[in-house]
């Protein structure tokens, strides 16, 4: 089975994006803006997996009673990471994944984006870019 999950990784904004800082997703019912939402809820709260997984089968409509085998066939084969997001790529935020690979939003303007930028333990990988340039 696949996963998403990073574990002790900050992901840092694209080094593409134009956001000239972190903000909200302006449309609702976006993929962005659902994954906005269940991160912003739940900090620390969810892995990678689960977030990406929880929001595709929010849009599709699959009832909780049919997740567990929907979940299976859906992480059986690739799937896109929280780096190549709206999140990172468009609207300027950073994703910090802890040892257990629960993720939270993190503005880069914080105290905490930048205390984690410092730690030597903690992995820094920058969103994938918009363009292949």
């Amino acid at each position: 089975m696949h996963t998403t999950n990073y574990f002790d990784t900050l992901i840092t904004p694209s080094p593409d994006t134009k956001a000239t800082g972190a903000v909200a997703p302006s449309k609702p019912g976006t993929v962005a803006s659902m994954l906005y939402d269940a991160l912003l809820a739940a900090p620390y709260g969810l892995t990678s997996d689960e977030v990406i997984f929880g929001v595709h089968a929010d849009r599709k409509g699959i009832d909780e009673s049919d997740r567990g085998p929907a979940r299976m066939a859906f992480f059986s084969s690739g799937q896109a990471c929280l780096r190549s997001s709206a999140l990172v790529k468009t609207l300027g935020w950073a994703l910090h994944h802890d040892s257990e690979g629960r993720v939270a939003l993190v503005d880069p303007a914080s105290q905490t984006y930048r205390n984690l930028m410092e730690r030597d333990d903690i992995t820094k990988r920058a969103g994938l870019r918009t363009k292949r340039n």
